[in-house]
């Protein structure tokens, strides 16, 4: 047996691990945020008492739902936000979401290249030329400034020539920001529990971050170009 045939057997392997964790804990239902915000008690209580199997179990759900590409990822930053804090939640969500990202670049790269091709072809090219002009710092540039939606990035990646272990450190680093001003929101949204809660300084605060993060984000990126042209 060949080493490709190999690792496509592995990766076939834990794909099918994957969707059966999904559906056997029926994590489905973690990812609609009018039933977060009602269990939101419940899980805080859950987690308070199993700090650690709390963790565990919520970076299973991430690193499911980013590897099989499926929508939630900003409810699930939200709902991590509100259950463990600012800087725990920050931490348990960088790791997932870059490890999920990676499980699908290496889904894309190994059994999905012909879906892949078809469905995000248009997009391919630019993000090639973009590779092959400025290398690693232009995945940086797309995961600091949502230019496309994570999972088009991850699947696409996957069909360069790009390592995955820079495409994770990469993206472990250009996600971050991104991760602790959602983290951040869902911590104020945590604190809700009425209506003149909405208008509280630390929530309006995150949604002003919100907003303003990929503009600011786009500048920095800007700047860097700007100096590297100079240089």
């Amino acid at each position: 047996m060949s080493s490709d045939t190999k690792k496509k057997l592995l990766i076939i392997t834990a794909v099918i691990t994957l969707i059966a964790v999904f559906n056997i804990l029926n994590l489905g239902q973690y990812l609609n945020l009018s039933y977060l915000k009602e269990s939101q008690a419940a899980l805080s209580n859950y987690y308070h008492e199993h700090q650690l199997l709390t963790i565990v179990v919520y970076m299973l759900i991430y690193i499911s739902a980013a590897a099989l590409s499926l929508p939630g990822a900003a409810i699930l930053t939200l709902a991590g936000g509100a259950l463990f804090g600012l800087f725990i939640g920050t931490v348990v969500i960088s790791f997932a979401s870059t490890i999920g990202a990676s499980l699908a670049c290496i889904v894309s790269r190994y059994l999905l290249q012909g879906w892949v091709q078809a469905k995000f072809g248009d997009k391919l090219q630019k993000i090639n030329d973009g590779m092959e002009k400025e290398g690693s710092f232009y995945l940086f540039t797309l995961r600091l400034v949502p230019v496309f939606p994570f999972f088009i990035i991850n699947l696409v990646m996957g069909l360069t020539k790009i390592p995955i272990k820079n495409f994770y450190w990469v993206s472990q680093i250009g996600m971050l920001p991104a991760t602790f001003v959602y983290v951040n929101a869902g911590q104020e949204l945590g604190k809700i529990d009425s209506l003149s809660g909405i208008l509280s300084p630390g929530l309006l605060f995150s949604f002003v971050l919100l907003g303003i993060f990929p503009l600011a984000a786009k500048k920095i990126v800007t700047r860097i170009r700007k100096n590297k042209g100079d240089a």
